[in-house]
């Protein structure tokens, strides 16, 4: 098991729940902090020691307060970290429920597991870091069903129609807009054809119920 972990998480009742978790897994060696800085300076004086964390544990969201930070979110200090200790292990644990952040935490910031804030989230974590420490990289599965489904009917083309009609855009407008980017097809019947296989593709009744299913889950 891991034998040194720095966890970040601003709520005190997490922190908490996040350290009977790693009590319970007899792991020796812990720190907590509350600041992405200052999570930041311990992983870089810890592998300066040649005593570096086996294991990050690290929020998505920090409140502001009085005191000025440089880092201003989890995916910010993952990706400090990573410069600093390229090998170190990273666990997300947050309230996300938005498929594409998540997705971009794997294929951008190349973290190693995943686990959302709820009532079995003690469990989720044990297991989660257990399977990390074995070699896996732990994905949710209702993460990898809907970007599955995203990667296999959403092309650049499709984000940037939506993009465009989430902002109000007329397809009048939308198929200058395309034409402009030499995006193609920029006709309007074109346009109106997609936007109705879109529609069907994610089960929307109307583009209005589409760009929400959207942004839930973080398309655009």
């Amino acid at each position: 098991m891991f034998k040194k972990v720095l966890i970040v998480e601003d709520q005190e009742i997490m922190n908490q729940g996040i350290l009977n978790t790693i009590k319970e897994l007899n792991i020796p060696d812990f720190d907590y902090v509350t600041y992405c800085d200052e999570a930041l300076n311990r992983i870089r004086t810890a592998f300066e020691r040649k005593n570096p964390y086996d294991l990050l544990i690290a929020d998505l969201s920090f409140d502001k307060d009085h005191i000025p930070q440089k880092l201003h979110s989890g995916q910010e200090l993952i990706l400090e970290a990573k410069k600093v200790q390229p090998t170190l292990k990273v666990v997300v644990f947050s309230v996300e429920k938005k498929a594409k952040i998540i997705d971009d935490l794997y294929k951008i910031y190349q973290v190693d597991g995943f686990v959302s804030k709820a009532r079995r989230d003690g469990q989720d974590l044990k297991s989660t870091i257990r399977k990390i420490f074995n070699g896996e990289t732990v994905i949710p599965q209702e993460v990898l069903n809907t970007m599955r489904h995203i990667s296999s009917e959403f092309d650049a083309y499709d984000i940037k129609l939506l993009d465009l009609l989430a902002k109000g855009l007329k397809q009048s407008e939308i198929s200058t807009s395309l034409k402009q980017c030499g995006m193609i097809p920029y006709g309007i019947r074109s346009i109106e054809k997609r936007l109705n296989e879109l529609r069907d593709s994610i089960g929307a009744k109307n583009n209005i119920e589409m760009i929400v299913i959207c942004k839930d889950i973080g398309l655009i």
